[in-house]
């Protein structure tokens, strides 16, 4: 028994294949997105932000470290 001209292969089982391919495209942009999204909102911010500088400048104001400490650490950081 013959099912149309193509024998059961016309456009029909075409679009279901472009559809297909389609739907499994969007599916994978999406998980890609999500970890993007995911991995870009779980930084954290705040104190853990800090530069080493910053935080060495925050310690020399504190008075936990002496002028002399506070040179030294400041020459090896930046260069």
């Amino acid at each position: 028994m013959m099912y149309g001209i193509y024998n059961g292969w016309g456009w029909g089982n075409m679009m279901g294949w472009f559809g297909g391919g389609i739907m499994m495209i969007l599916f994978w942009a999406a998980v890609i997105y999500f970890i993007v999204w995911l991995v870009r909102n779980n930084r954290t911010s705040g104190a853990e932000d800090k530069k080493a500088l910053d935080i060495l400048k925050e310690r020399y104001a504190k008075g936990e470290i002496d002028k002399k400490e506070f040179e030294e650490k400041k020459k090896d950081l930046t260069s």
